[in-house]
Order: structure tokens, then sequence, then C-alpha cells
């Protein structure tokens, strides 16, 4: 199926690995030009590099830190300079420390914001005149689904992207009438190492096994396997694309029916 996506620019935070790169790659197979970006560089070259073969697309990489306002600025500026142009923006960057909300001081909530909700709140400040210019855009925000079913030890995660939800669907109000349409992902149980990081982590809190504790999570999602990075890739490249043009304001779970609530 041709999204019509072709020729289009799109940002790609934590690209390096995991659901990033999956968007990334999956973006660039669409024809977009895509601009990865994440903190570590030598990854990132390298994911720049095996998105480019695998795709034939342009890729440009930006080692940048989005907790910081002038790497922000300089990522859009990037994209800007060598592209022309940005349509879309995809917010995501990973997840801040486990452990009990109780232990975190002031330095671990602010470092927290500044890379959940600060980060996106400068990302879409940066982007939304670009797409303003050319008729409007997209904006993607992944986050978890534990942000709608929180869990014990994501503190920091959940507070932090309970805010994202929350200026997530204002700003869909605000940027509907040009034409930007603005949505969030909840990812449940994603094969990639922070799942590993997560499962090891609770089951040395519980005293329990990793390897059995993996098995019991994978018989709580109904469809029985963990989700791929792949199966959030595809529902970005569907939001951003004009066939998910009239899809705005949504929080939308990736779970394999994890989430129980009915809303």
């Amino acid at each position: 199926m041709d999204l019509h996506l072709r020729d289009k620019v799109a940002i790609v935070g934590g690209a390096s690995q995991g659901i990033g790169f999956a968007v990334a790659r999956t973006l660039a197979e669409e024809g977009v030009k895509v601009v990865i970006t994440a903190r570590r560089e030598a990854p990132l070259n390298a994911a720049a590099e095996t998105v480019r073969e695998k795709t034939g697309g342009s890729v440009l990489a930006v080692p940048s830190d989005v907790r910081r306002a002038e790497d922000c600025v300089r990522v859009v500026d990037g994209a800007v300079k060598t592209f022309g142009r940005i349509d879309i923006l995809i917010n995501n960057d990973g997840a801040p420390p486990l452990g009990k909300i109780e232990d975190f001081d002031d330095a671990a909530w602010d470092k927290a914001v500044q890379q959940n909700l600060y980060s996106v709140i400068r990302m879409v400040r940066q982007t939304v005149p670009h797409m303003k210019a050319v008729g409007g855009g997209r904006i993607v925000n992944i986050t978890a689904v534990s942000a709608r079913q929180p869990l014990v030890g994501l503190g920091l995660s959940v507070a932090t992207w309970a805010g994202v939800l929350g200026y997530a669907k204002t700003l869909s109000l605000e940027l509907g009438p040009a034409g930007i349409t603005v949505n969030t992902i909840c990812p449940g149980r994603i094969d990639t190492g922070r799942l590993e990081l997560v499962t090891r982590k609770r089951a040395e809190q519980l005293g329990q096994d990793p390897d059995k504790m993996m098995q019991e999570l994978l018989h709580e999602v109904p469809l029985r396997r963990l989700g791929t990075p792949d199966d959030v890739a595809g529902l970005v490249a569907l939001l951003v694309s004009p066939r998910g043009a009239f899809i705005t304001g949504t929080a939308i779970q990736v779970d394999g029916g994890l989430l129980r609530s009915v809303y």
C-alpha cells in the first residue's frame, strides 16, 4: 500500500535502536526523508547507514540530547538546512530510571521532566512554524501503556508521560485549524532492551526469577506474544500519512490487548 509519503521530511527521536529505529526505517521505506537523533553518536551513525542500505532513502543523523534546549534547535535547523522543510515530528526518547517514587530527589524529577515532557514541548515549538509554512503536518509522541495503566517502579515515567498526554490533547485542539494532527502512541510490552531491563529490575525487587516473570507477563497479553518495534512503526506510518489525516487528539495503545480499561 502506498501511503503517499514520498519526499515528506520527518524528524525521529531515539532512532539509534528499538522503536525509534523501526519508525525511521519504515518511513524511509515509504520515501520519507528522515532526520534521526539520539544521544550516542556511534550507534546513531550506524543506524543511519543501515537505514540507507536497506531502503535507499535519504537519512541525516544529528547526535543530540533533547533534554537540552539548544540541541532541539540544532536538530530542527539541521533538518531545514538539509531538506528544506519539516512535515513530521516523532517524539521518542526512551524513559527515566526505574525505582520507588519516594527514593527520587528533585534532581531526578527535574531530569525526567526535561527528558519526557520538556523535550516534547521544545521540539514542537521549533517544528510547528515549519509545518504551518507547508500547509500542515503530523506530530506523534511515543510514551507507554503505563501512562494509562501505571505500574510500580515507573513513577518518573508515568507522571511525566501523563503530562505529555494532556499536553498533546490540548495541542491537537489548537493546531487542528492549521492542518496539523497530534497523536500519542502508548506501546505495551515491546521486545526491546528497555523491556528486559524493566522485567529484571522488577524481578529483583520482588525476589523472583526474571525468566519466569517474563513468561507470566506474556500470559497477561491476550495475543500471547511480545510486540515488536515494527508493530509500533506500522501505526506511526499510518498516522503520519494522508490515510490518517482525520485522526487527531488520540492516545492509542499498541499492546496486544494488555490494557484492560474500556476507555
